[in-house]
């Protein structure tokens, strides 16, 4: 049910930065929000979302301490916050999609709603290095299904002397990547390509392929909550089993690995179904240390071995 609020008056009646936070708290309690793009809990989502709009950093009360929260707003700022909170409770609209920006690997990106909200357990291997994986700085990596280029751009800051090739289907979504990629300053390293998977990638060799396809299954895709919603179905959706898309980028990977080149794909939840559809396929599920799961790793060698096992 929408919370209707008097705005201008609710205005009046707060004051300070710490007024906005707990009314933003208790309107998200109130209306079961729920949380999963970034923050787990009401307070962080309003802290974050409050700073934001305020066009401040979300580290500030590290360094200012409880002094930031007891700033007092104008009244122009009270009735935009206002607004945009009840925005989020009235339309669970996500905040990064809110205040289109996002966090990965520590980095800002532009976001919207032509592309996921990024949150992949990638982050943990990109900022590692690949350390138990790698045994040389790879120089040609593909970033598949990029959607805003976020992974892309974190696998170019990891490694500098990389080319990054960002591929995706959407060209929505590579509209925003390419945003991203000239935001920060990387034309000459990451490029943008549109691709059904790696078919547009012909004589394309990479030492890293890193891939966070749609994995949802059809199951958990109509359990999402409502905040799932706003996000592109094509980057959720992958059938009954979440699995669509993983034979065919099993099958490509090979043709596009270069010698010793490893491939890494994330599954997410639909991490179930792999021993069932892939029961001899030797891959190695990655552990984090952060939290998450779901992302499987394997080496060209036993993938090329693999599909030659099957056809005999």
């Amino acid at each position: 049910m929408n919370q209707q609020i008097n705005i201008e008056q609710t205005a009046n009646e707060l004051e300070t930065i710490l007024d906005l936070v707990r009314w933003s708290v208790s309107r998200f309690n109130e209306a079961g929000l729920y949380y999963g793009h970034g923050s787990d809990n009401a307070w962080d989502e309003a802290v974050s979302l409050v700073l934001q709009l305020l066009h401040l950093p979300q580290n500030l009360p590290l360094q200012t301490g409880d002094q930031l929260f007891h700033s007092r707003l104008t009244q122009v700022e009270k009735l935009g916050l206002i607004a945009m909170i009840l925005r989020r409770v009235n339309e669970r609209i996500p905040v990064a999609y809110l205040t289109n920006q996002a966090w990965f690997c520590e980095l800002p990106f532009y976001v919207d709603e032509r592309v996921l909200i990024p949150r992949s357990p990638f982050a943990e291997l990109i900022q590692n290095h690949f350390d138990n994986w790698l045994t040389h700085e790879p120089l040609n990596i593909l970033d598949l299904c990029t959607g805003g280029g976020c992974i892309a751009i974190a696998l170019a800051y990891a490694f500098e002397n990389a080319q990054v090739d960002a591929v995706d289907i959407s060209t929505d979504a590579l509209d925003v990547a390419e945003m991203n990629i000239s935001e920060h300053d990387l034309t000459d390293r990451v490029f943008p390509i549109q691709s059904d998977l790696m078919t547009a990638l012909q004589g394309q060799h990479y030492d890293l392929i890193v891939c966070n396809p749609p994995y949802v299954d059809a199951e958990d895709m109509g359990d999402l909550p409502d905040e799932y919603h706003h996000e592109p179905e094509l980057a959720l959706a992958a059938g009954e089993d979440g699995l669509d898309l993983v034979d065919t980028i099993l099958r490509q990977a090979p043709e596009h690995l270069s010698e010793g080149g490893w491939l890494f794909v994330e599954v997410g939840n639909s991490e179930v179904h792999m021993p069932l559809k892939y029961p001899e396929l030797p891959i190695t599920w990655v552990e984090f240390e952060n939290g998450g799961s779901g992302v499987f790793a394997i080496n060209k060698t036993d993938l090329v071995e693999y599909w030659r096992s099957i056809q005999h």
